[in-house]
């Protein structure tokens, strides 16, 4: 006849066997602290790579994102929402044969903010070069560009002295000028002596009422040189005598909302004019995720790098703890006389690894972490700190702990009680 246990037995069996191992768990960390204390100073230099190679990881981590934080905001700085229409290519064939460009229109502009939705800022641009006059018999070479005063926001200009021209002095057409940094300095010396000058434009006399830079210096790449004039658009199209535009630029509410907007953009431009004509959208989105994705890697390998310091510091974990188990042969026969098995011993010295590499992990991390956020808090430097990295260095650290920690437990564990209890 089958015996049946009782839940209330069975129910007080467990709770034994997890009593049990709670203190054999208890008795194997209280082992190991006092290991710990018995040879503090082997310990501590033990733990010294481990202090170093987690405040490597930490300090990896926040070099890599404040690189791709910089290198973003530096993109950025031309205007991550901006998208930018040019006229690539195509011919009307007119009149006798007489091609001529099929060029963008001011209408295609006011057709694109009709019906395109999340357009926040939108200006034309004209370019045109003179050598303009500056005073006293001198003159210079300059690339002027009529724009809309919408252009300070969408190309996230920065004026450094005046103001710049704004729809009032576009609807008057009046004859102002905003110059570049660079030429306000090789002309007047410096921005604020730029303001209230005037230089003449085919003998018109236009009026400097401010100074502007780009957000990010971009060396003579952008439509902007170091020697460029901002005129209003509608005073521009006096020197051109035509409505089209070189270029069209748009600046999107989100981000997240460029590539869609330029797509419909180029739709809407390319439905206005000839079939063979072609019209090219510029934004950022592609180089802002390329820059995002080298900076992921760039980061990631130099982790990589920095954890070659923990596995060098796990190698002198596992030799202190080797030395660790040879000079206690004696005390673990006595463990094994006693009762204590291949598992709990195995698992006692498997602890103190884990301890030994974990604690040297904590303070490394807390390291780590404190260097960067002293920068932020005494400097102007917003340095960030990600959360993750300490969870990475932590993690890493047990990990190595385990790994280096297991050959001398698994050597401690196989040892035999008789022989260790003769052991001299």
């Amino acid at each position: 006849m089958a015996t049946v246990l009782s839940p209330t037995r069975d129910t007080f069996d467990s709770t034994l066997l997890r009593a049990r191992s709670t203190v054999a768990f208890r008795e194997t960390m209280h082992l190991a602290v006092d290991s710990f204390k018995a040879s503090k100073a082997r310990f501590l230099l033990t733990m010294l790579g481990m202090i170093i190679g987690s405040a490597s990881i930490v300090l990896v981590v926040t070099v890599g994102l404040t690189g791709k934080r910089f290198a973003l905001d530096t993109i950025a700085g031309l205007g991550p929402n901006k998208v930018e229409m040019q006229y690539s290519g195509g011919i009307v064939m007119g009149p006798n044969n007489v091609s001529s460009p099929d060029q963008m229109t001011r209408e295609d502009l006011q057709t694109v903010v009709d019906q395109v939705p999340g357009i926040v800022a939108s200006s034309p641009m004209l370019e045109f070069h003179d050598n303009i006059a500056v005073g006293n018999g001198v003159t210079r070479e300059a690339m002027l560009l009529g724009v809309s005063p919408q252009y300070k926001e969408v190309r996230n200009l920065k004026v450094k002295a005046g103001r710049f021209f704004d729809d009032e002095d576009a609807s008057t057409h009046a004859k102002v000028a905003v110059v570049v940094g660079p030429m306000a300095n090789e002309l007047y010396g410096d921005y604020t002596a730029a303001v209230g000058r005037t230089i003449a434009v085919h003998g018109i006399p236009f009026t400097i009422i401010g100074v502007f830079v780009e957000s990010t210096n971009t060396y003579d790449q952008s439509e902007i040189s170091s020697h460029t004039l901002l005129v209003p658009y509608e005073v521009a199209r006096y020197f051109t005598g035509t409505d089209t535009v070189k270029e069209i630029f748009f600046s999107m509410e989100n981000s997240s909302e460029v590539e869609a907007a330029a797509a419909h953009i180029t739709e809407i431009i390319q439905s206005r004019h000839r079939p063979t004509s072609v019209y090219k959208a510029i934004t950022l989105t592609d180089i802002l995720s390329t820059a995002r994705q080298i900076a992921d890697m760039l980061t990631i390998v130099l982790m990589l790098a920095s954890t070659i310091t923990l596995i060098v510091s796990g190698v002198g974990i596992m030799n202190s703890m080797l030395a660790n188990v040879q000079s206690r042969i004696k005390e673990i026969g006595i463990r094994k006389a006693l009762g204590a098995t291949s598992r709990e011993v195995r698992l006692q010295f498997l602890t103190e690894a884990v301890f030994l590499s974990l604690s040297g992990g904590l303070v490394g991390t807390v390291i780590g972490v404190a260097i960067p956020l002293s920068l932020r808090l005494f400097t102007d430097f917003k340095i960030p700190v990600s959360p993750w990295s300490a969870v990475a260095a932590l993690a890493t650290s047990v990990i190595v702990g385990v790994a280096f920690g297991t050959l001398p437990a698994n050597r401690a564990a196989r040892l035999d009680p008789v022989a260790t209890l003769k052991y001299e």
